[in-house]
């Protein structure tokens, strides 16, 4: 089934109870028992819920995976990854990294014991001078936030398999449409499903995907001990929204590509972040294990100047200052104030997250409109 269709139909049947063709929303915190401990596979609504249940088939399905677990947030289901390790245990990950993934291993689980290495790992043999016996996760994110730094999974699944160690890929910025880590060997998918795949900006969620079903059984018992479970009011509007994801997809690609090319091109603006280039430093490795490019770029002004960033942000009129990303209209977000404000600023100069930076999560309105309104605001820096 290819990707448009299982979009559309995966973990999808009508209500046998009444024909509905779209799940209904079973807003309920408990279900009738025949008798203790006898019951039609749903007891309470932390542990599971039917319209949970469908968008879990669905979401499994898009990233070619056999089980998926929803949460409350994509923090909820990162928080949940790391609740499989112990004290005394460490994690290889990246040093360009969302920043409530930096703030939640950095302020939150080193005070418990866990340590956490920070490398640069566009190159995937760094891995090699930071294992030691008590590696037990790397986590991946590709493509990055914000700088657009792409990794190279198999070439990581390689090295950690080696090794017997899990491997995790926040595959947020890329989606399933574009990205499907579990074919490159990895062992988890995390989604903050408030981005593409809900992509109205409506819902905050998050979502892991595994084939392995020991694995699934572990995040299944913390998720269900520890309650980061979604409502399924939430649930149903993401099924709703997946129905169009390719769609979307196509456009926030069409479109991404259209911003980027012209950002690069514009007298005002130094460096454009952006995969889809051929001078991109990994490029090669992004047309590999992607489809396309995506809807994420980021941005310098030329003089790296943040007082004219500051302008250009103030003087959109189509684009939003927002956090967040992945809806259907296009936000400007300004990460060293807001979503990676958590990162001390050395650390985030040392990898090139300048304070000047601009990122842009490019909707599906019309390209040409969207390039107007940034030459206007450009124009006033």
């Amino acid at each position: 089934m290819k990707f448009g269709t299982k979009a559309v139909h995966a973990g999808v049947e009508p209500d046998p109870s009444t024909g509905a063709i779209m799940t209904p929303i079973f807003q309920t915190s408990t279900y009738v028992q025949e008798e203790p401990a006898k019951h039609k596979g749903y007891a309470y609504a932390r542990g599971a819920n039917p319209t949970r249940n469908a968008l879990q088939k669905s979401i499994a399905a898009l990233e070619n995976g056999k089980y998926a677990l929803c949460f409350s947030s994509g923090m909820g289901a990162t928080d949940t990854v790391i609740k499989l390790l112990n004290a005394g245990d460490e994690v290889i990950t990246s040093n360009d990294l969302y920043g409530g993934s930096y703030r939640m291993f950095k302020r939150v689980y080193e005070r418990l014991g866990i340590k956490f290495h920070f490398i640069d790992l566009t190159n995937a043999t760094n891995i090699n001078q930071y294992l030691s016996e008590k590696t037990r996760l790397i986590w991946l994110e590709t493509p990055s936030n914000p700088l657009m730094n792409v990794i190279d999974i198999k070439a990581c699944v390689d090295i950690a398999k080696t090794k017997n160690i899990r491997v995790a890929v926040d595959n947020t910025f890329a989606s399933p449409y574009l990205q499907n880590p579990l074919d490159l060997g990895a062992d988890m998918v995390m989604h903050s499903v408030t981005k593409y795949l809900s992509g109205h900006s409506d819902v905050i969620m998050g979502a892991l995907v595994t084939n392995d079903e020991k694995l699934y059984q572990e995040l299944a018992f913390i998720q269900n001990s520890c309650g980061a479970v979604p409502g399924p009011q939430d649930c149903f509007l993401v099924l709703r929204g997946i129905k169009t994801l390719h769609l979307r997809m196509e456009r926030h690609c069409l479109n991404g590509r259209k911003i980027a090319e012209f950002l690069a091109a514009h007298p005002k603006v130094g460096k454009v972040y952006w995969p889809g280039f051929t001078t991109h430093p990994n490029h090669a490795v992004a047309k590999k294990q992607m489809r396309d490019f995506g809807g994420m770029l980021s941005f310098t002004l030329k003089d790296d100047d943040l007082q004219k960033a500051f302008t250009l942000m103030k003087s959109v009129n189509l684009f939003s200052l927002a956090e967040s990303l992945g809806g259907v209209e296009s936000l400007i977000n300004h990460p060293a104030s807001m979503t990676h404000a958590s990162i001390p600023r050395e650390e985030r100069l040392k990898n090139g997250l300048v304070d000047s930076l601009i990122r842009l999560s490019i909707g599906i309105e019309d390209a040409d409109d969207l390039v107007a309104d940034l030459e206007q605001a450009l124009a006033k820096t």
